[in-house]
């Protein structure tokens, strides 16, 4: 997580809601993420509880691993107001890290390893860090309301946050599926006190497929949107 309130240069711009989100989402896009969506910054109680709930018997039953964070700050992590009460927004953004090539081709090679595609490439917490500041520089220098930069390293639920803003729903596996990106995306958060109108959420549109469940090697999956 990493707040961005530098020194005021000049004064902010004023702008109507709708051009708010479209220069934010123009912005995004220049710096090289694939999709950027609006979502509030809290849920609704009955949302908020059912989540909680979710958790709850996520961790319960040993799901979590030896992820001991995820049974930390529950509290804060399943909804972003309670994080953040000041925060009025959510820009939520992705970027897909999908390969040119079918990755899954080395699996039929049993004299190789086969390393994850997100592990490929440069740490992604950087890559995404570095446009979300930028993108947070933004925000600021043009409108000036306080703002705070998350990629996986708050107790903050990114892959909520972007079906809500739209950008795709969970999956049978859990992760993020875009119609366009498919589930290889690394996800990012801008919380700030911008009021930007929020983006309709995305239907879950997986149906009766379960290839996601049936190819995974270690059957991680004990039944469809449940990930042990």
């Amino acid at each position: 997580m990493t707040r961005q309130p530098p020194t005021p240069k000049r004064p902010p711009q004023r702008a109507s809601p709708r051009e708010l989100r479209d220069a934010i989402r123009d912005k995004a896009l220049a710096l090289g993420f694939d999709a950027v969506g609006f979502a509030p910054a809290r849920l609704a109680p009955e949302a908020r509880q059912q989540r909680l709930e979710r958790l709850a018997a996520f961790v319960d039953q040993g799901f979590h691993g030896d992820m001991g964070w995820l049974s930390d700050r529950a509290e804060e992590r399943i909804d972003p107001e309670t994080l953040w009460p000041d925060a009025r927004t959510v820009v939520s953004v992705v970027l897909n890290y999908g390969p040119a090539n079918d990755p899954r081709t080395v699996l039929a090679e049993r004299d190789r390893a086969a390393v994850s595609v997100y592990a490929q490439g440069r740490d992604y917490h950087d890559v995404m860090k570095t446009r979300l500041k930028a993108l947070g520089r933004f925000i600021w220098d043009t409108y000036q309301h306080d703002l705070k930069v998350f990629v996986d390293t708050a107790p903050l639920m990114e892959k909520p946050l972007a079906a809500a803003a739209g950008l795709g729903w969970q999956g049978k596996h859990t992760n993020l599926v875009s119609r366009r990106f498919g589930s290889w995306l690394f996800l990012g958060a801008i919380m700030t006190t911008l009021e930007i109108p929020p983006d309709a959420p995305e239907e879950d549109r997986c149906g009766s497929c379960r290839a996601c469940l049936d190819i995974c090697p270690t059957a991680a999956f004990p039944a469809p949107y449940r990930l042990d």
